[in-house]
């Protein structure tokens, strides 16, 4: 989760919103992202995106089965179906997306219309990292408006 981390600390540093993913294969990093959406002008470019892409050109593959992914955020639905489609293990998150409380990355990632299902965990060891930088993010873009 500490390299997810600084995966969301260099979205900080380049104005996008900062999250961070990172997949781990037979406990290896093999692939990083970071936000890129405002880079990019594309609304698909979210770090688990990223980091999938980057993890399936590695092993020459789409099934990214073994693996499981860190991320700083709770995934939003498009990236919840991408990780199942990916047919990756686990999600780790660290810190819980503050707008939706209805379980939904849960319930897409358990979908019993989804050939795969991905175990969902919570873990906290660095929920305050990852929500101050979140929060000092969005602060810091509401201050600008004034």
């Amino acid at each position: 989760m500490l390299e997810a981390l600084r995966q969301a600390e260099k979205a900080f540093r380049k104005n996008e919103v900062p999250i961070g993913a990172v997949i781990v294969k037979n406990g290896r990093v093999i692939a990083r992202g970071f936000n890129k959406r405002e880079k990019t002008q594309n609304a698909l470019f979210h770090a688990e995106i990223i980091a999938i892409n980057k993890a399936c050109k590695k092993l020459k593959s789409w099934r990214l089965d073994g693996c499981d992914l860190y991320v700083t955020l709770e995934p939003c639905p498009m990236c919840s179906g991408a990780i199942c489609n990916a047919r990756i293990d686990k999600v780790i998150y660290a810190t819980s997306e503050t707008t939706s409380h209805d379980g939904l990355c849960e319930m897409i990632l358990s979908s019993t219309r989804l050939n795969h299902k991905t175990l969902l965990v919570h873990d906290e060891k660095y929920q305050q990292e990852c929500a101050y930088l979140l929060s000092e993010f969005f602060k810091s873009k509401r201050n600008k408006k004034t």
